[in-house]
């Protein structure tokens, strides 16, 4: 990854107008230091690739060649910015050349720098391509950009394709020669003098060429003392090699117990097929994992290419979207792809956020509202100002957030790792083991038998297997989930979910539809009263205080001037509104600051409360001038996602800063377990803290930023993605869409990953539990049965895929349960 000290783009260690070989480079100067063809670093800028003064600007540079003029520029790829008109002067950040001042233009070529992490172990990261030290795997690209990941995995792919073919193609002539004696003429067509040199010329490239990377794996496992599947595949593979190529070249070495009719028994065909099998199972590997990163391939391939932009408010130009600058206008037509967050200005149309949210049902927007990029424009046309760009918008967002919980590590893993930290020594013992045995007690030749089991037992240990249970149905499970408009943090939170026994959730935009609106006023003048409480409350980022806003614009009434604004958390807000003390909030609220509560009001109140109305009161001076009511409707899926919720075992509590009458009746009508009201952020995270105190595992949904604190203090927060920056950062899992079905399924994306995963451990552990002892021999005294090298090592070669397989199917799971 290039490191620049300053602005302008710096290679300290190329010439600087990349010409081979490079020159000496001269002392500096005084002022701007001289590269060595005579060109100006301005101080503290860096590299600018700038002629010095008495240069001809339009003559030829020092190598003879033309400077190019404008469009002939070629930017190298190392830059972000380039100067159109200036050869060499290139930035990482947007700006204006400093020599001819033309502002400068996004580079083609650029693209982030790639970071290669190992799947298995995320800790390991570097700049290049290359194998895990510590397991010997294929590293990976972290950051997934669309060229990068594909080209790295074709690549892979491709090379292990080649050496596959190429090993099968030898491999075959050498396990034809070397099962003669079961192909009639074989023997008599090739004698065994010439035979056995010919599997020896044959395997040898398939052992050392196409399997050279096992035994590098296998070098570096030892080196870093981190050994791991390579390493037994190398020694098993290295052993039947070594024993047999010095039975050909010198088989004067071998005593008699090695040999069986005079012969000193070879075993090219199993150092030779074991590899080739290896090798297709990397193969197999390396195609199934690239799936595995399916949904984030599918989700960058929905971002628009282009967008229309509008100037002075008729010319309109297509540009790149990487071309869009916050606050210009676009034009979407029906039938295109929302090229970028923002806002509507005019206009009207329905959406399809289906690949965002998960939800089929198109969305209807119109001036105001919030548009997604890469959402589907359906019916009208519409002006858009563009809000978010780049990394800002929630496409790159979700993307970035997916490849991150992909890489993490669930507290599961530390029982495979456990595992496989003492399994490959393990299985290095039992080979010895079944060695000494062989060769002690083993019918003749025992020797040969010995070799042949301690091989069997080596080659068909999988730690692969074993490591590769978890991470797999991690990266999936959690693209699954992104695909449904689930956002999963880390590993941790997918395997904390399963166990939830607890919801807490909060009222207003979670169980509601978090767009309340006044329904009713109670004033002796009511204009006057919304006019200062809107004006008073356009200075809060409260919903209700959004609710209040809105109904004094309705009514055409204008702001007026607002001074001292302060903000009570769970209680109200106080300023001076044309020049009176305006106060806005809970009749607590008034009352704490001395102002008497009217009983005709507080009846009105109570029977509003009743009807789940909100009722925010409001004192002008010192006396109350009256109340309003505001509705806030539950969310048509909230009472059939809280029934599954019962369903699943969760109870369900409702914690809410609203008052305890409005938020019973909304309890009631959804049949909510447990009431908490009128309680402030404090008291949502001792509620939260009191339950997981006593055994619960809690989970906490909310969307504001007095939700926060409650989502960090829960085993599990769960923010709605139409909520508020701070509750999603503070959150374990963020739904896209703030609708509590989407809790549904997440805990159906937690139960399907976390069984998944126990699936790929149990399949692992009883495959090593059983394939080890069959491989060292345990069923010969009873029933003759010895396992091959060759079977041992189709079998190793599958244990991995069928594991990756087996996460696979989680692409297709059912998330509601």
């Amino acid at each position: 990854m290039n490191k620049h000290e300053h602005h302008f783009h710096n290679k300290p260690e190329r010439s600087c107008c990349q010409h081979d070989p490079q020159p000496e480079p001269p002392a500096n100067t005084e002022e701007g230091k001289s590269c060595c063809h005579g060109h100006e670093e301005v101080p503290g800028e860096g590299h600018h690739h700038l002629p010095k003064a008495s240069e001809p600007q339009d003559e030829s540079c020092c190598h003879g060649g033309n400077h190019h003029h404008h469009g002939d520029v070629k930017p190298s790829a190392g830059a972000k910015y380039f100067c159109p008109m200036c050869p060499g002067v290139e930035s990482d950040q947007p700006g204006d050349c400093p020599k001819c001042g033309m502002a400068l233009e996004r580079n083609p070529l650029w693209q982030p720098a790639t970071i290669y992490t190992c799947p298995m172990h995320p800790e390991i990261e570097q700049d290049h391509p290359g194998d895990c030290p510590i397991c010997g795997m294929a590293l990976e690209p972290k950051t997934i950009t669309g060229q990068v990941g594909e080209a790295g995995e074709d690549d892979e792919a491709r090379t292990l394709s080649r050496k596959f073919w190429i090993a099968l193609a030898l491999t075959v002539p050498v396990f034809v020669l070397a099962m003669g004696h079961l192909v009639p003429g074989i023997d008599t067509l090739v004698p065994k003098r010439i035979s056995k040199w010919v599997e020896f010329v044959l395997t040898t490239p398939v052992v050392f060429w196409a399997g050279g990377m096992f035994f590098t794996r296998a070098w570096r496992s030892m080196v870093n003392r981190s050994l791991n599947m390579f390493t037994l595949v190398a020694v098993g593979v290295g052993a039947a090699y070594a024993f047999s190529a010095v039975a050909v070249i010198a088989p004067g070495l071998f005593p008699e117990s090695f040999r069986q009719h005079g012969e000193v028994g070879l075993y090219f065909e199993a150092a030779a097929v074991i590899t080739t099998l290896v090798l297709l199972g990397q193969l197999l590997e390396a195609r199934a994992r690239s799936r595995t990163g399916a949904a984030i391939q599918a989700l960058l391939g929905l971002a628009a290419k282009t967008a229309h932009r509008v100037r002075d408010g008729k010319e309109e130009e297509e540009v790149p979207v990487d071309a869009i600058a916050k606050g210009d206008i676009l034009r979407v037509r029906p039938g295109e792809k929302v090229p970028i967050d923002g806002v509507i200005t005019e206009g009207r149309s329905n959406l399809d956020e289906s690949m965002i949210t998960g939800e089929p049902v198109p969305v209807a927007k119109g001036d105001g509202d919030p548009v997604i990029g890469a959402t589907v424009n359906q019916t009208g046309s519409f002006l858009m100002r563009a809000e978010k760009i780049g990394s800002e918008t929630l496409l790159s967002q979700i993307i970035h957030m997916v490849a991150d919980a992909q890489r993490s590590r669930a507290p599961i893993q530390k029982l495979a790792d456990t595992v496989s930290g003492w399994f490959v020594p393990v299985v290095i013992g039992v080979a010895v083991l079944t060695f000494v045995v062989w060769a002690v007690f083993g019918p003749v030749p025992a020797m040969a038998y010995a070799l042949v089991n301690a091989v069997a037992v080596l080659i068909i240990a999988c730690p692969c297997a074993l490591g590769l249970a978890t991470p797999m149905s991690i990266m999936v499970g959690v693209g699954r989930a992104a695909q449904s408009g689930i956002l999963v943090k880390n590993a941790e939170a997918i395997e904390t979910t399963e166990k939830v026994t607890h919801l807490v959730t909060d009222k207003t935009g979670t169980l509601t539809a978090g767009k309340p609106r006044v329904v009713d006023t109670e004033a002796k003048d009511p204009t006057r009263m919304l006019q200062l409480a809107g004006s008073l409350e356009h200075s809060s980022e409260h919903p209700l205080a959004r609710a209040i806003v809105d109904a004094a614009k309705e009514k055409n009434l204008e702001p007026l001037d607002t001074r001292d604004f302060e903000s009570t958390t769970a209680g109200g807000v106080t300023g001076r509104v044309d020049g009176e003390t305006v106060r806005v909030g809970k009749a607590a609220f008034l009352s704490d600051a001395g102002i008497a509560i009217p009983d005709d009001l507080r009846q009105n109140a109570e029977s509003w409360q009743e009807q789940a109305r909100t009722v925010v009161w409001v004192a002008i001076g010192d006396e109350v001038a009256g109340i309003l009511a505001i509705s806030d409707p539950i969310k048509d899926t909230t009472p059939g996602a809280i029934s599954t919720l019962h369903g699943l075992g969760l109870k369900v509590i409702m914690c809410t800063g609203d008052n305890r009458r409005t938020a019973e009746a909304v309890a009631r009508e959804l049949g909510i377990d447990e009431v908490h009201a009128e309680v402030t952020p404090q008291d949502k995270i001792e509620i939260v803290r009191k339950l997981k105190a006593a055994g619960a595992v809690v989970a906490m949904a909310g969307d504001g930023i007095n939700d926060a604190p409650a989502l960090a203090e829960a085993n599990v927060g769960i923010a709605m993605g139409t909520g508020t920056d701070v509750a999603i950062e503070s959150a374990g899992v963020t739904l896209v869409k703030g609708d509590l079905t989407g809790i549904v399924k997440t805990i159906g994306v937690s139960r399907a990953v976390m069984r998944n995963i126990r699936q790929n451990l149990f399949f692992a552990f009883i495959y090593n539990a059983l394939g080890v002892p069959i491989a060292a021999g345990v069923l010969y005294p009873f029933f003759g049965l010895l396992l091959s090298p060759m079977i041992a090592g189709a079998a190793m070669s599958f244990s991995s895929v069928s594991v990756i397989a087996n996460a696979l199917r989680l692409r297709h799971a059912r998330l509601s349960q």
